[in-house]
């Protein structure tokens, strides 16, 4: 791994590209597999396989890490009174066996998500949330990042035994951020997704059909 990504951690991706303005407030916005697929992209180690699939019949954004680990990232300004859920709906083909999640050396997930917000003018002024499909932790257990306090982990699924279904999420942004942080932001700059596998040298592979910031609190119909 290069210096860049221990200096700033995969966990705070967004303070690499967050420019501090970033595109209008927006209402609901509704990201399909290929609009996903057409965010830009942030190499720590290698280049995750990011690619339009079919699967179940439609077309998703597949992300295969096989000891690889980048991004796709969405800069925006989002306004959490008028979109204060995030949806989505995800699958993963397996997780990652005799890892540490809470150490530097098995920081990897299958599948993650990311929400940012800056706190300040410099880049690594960041807070940022990160859903994850933990390989052993509890569900909604979380725990701070290995690399940097200012990332939090939070585990929304965990093992094996919803694999290869897909599930539907719905996060309330601004009560994890107030749970986790201590903060109740108004808006947030940017939301991000990953699969990496380069610190553990592991392998395994996520889907998404739909993400969404959204006024609706329901979880998301998922196939």
């Amino acid at each position: 791994m290069s210096s860049l990504p221990t200096l700033f951690p995969r966990a705070l991706l967004l303070s690499l590209v967050l420019s501090g303005s970033g595109a209008a407030i927006a209402a609901d916005m509704h990201f399909s597999p290929r609009a996903m697929m057409d965010w830009p992209e942030k190499s720590f180690a290698g280049a995750t396989d990011y690619r339009l699939t079919q699967r179940d019949g439609m077309t998703v954004l597949m992300a295969r890490a096989n000891h690889q680990a980048s991004a796709k990232y969405l800069e925006r300004k989002i306004d959490l009174r008028e979109t204060p859920y995030l949806r989505w709906c995800w699958q993963v083909s397996n997780v990652h066996s005799g890892v540490n999640e809470r150490s530097r050396s098995g920081d990897d997930y299958a599948a993650r998500v990311y929400v940012a917000r800056k706190t300040g003018v410099l880049p690594w002024q960041v807070e940022s949330v990160n859903y994850v499909w933990s390989s052993n932790q509890p569900i909604d257990t979380s725990w701070p990042n290995a690399f940097t306090d200012k990332a939090v982990l939070l585990a929304l699924q965990s093992g094996n035994e919803r694999a290869g279904q897909w599930v539907g999420e719905v996060r309330d942004i601004a009560a994890d951020y107030q749970r986790l942080f201590g903060s109740s932001p108004a808006r947030i700059n940017g939301i991000a997704l990953m699969s990496d596998g380069d610190n553990a040298n592991v392998d395994a592979t996520a889907w998404f059909s739909k993400m969404e910031l959204s006024s609706d609190a329901n979880p998301p119909q998922c196939p």
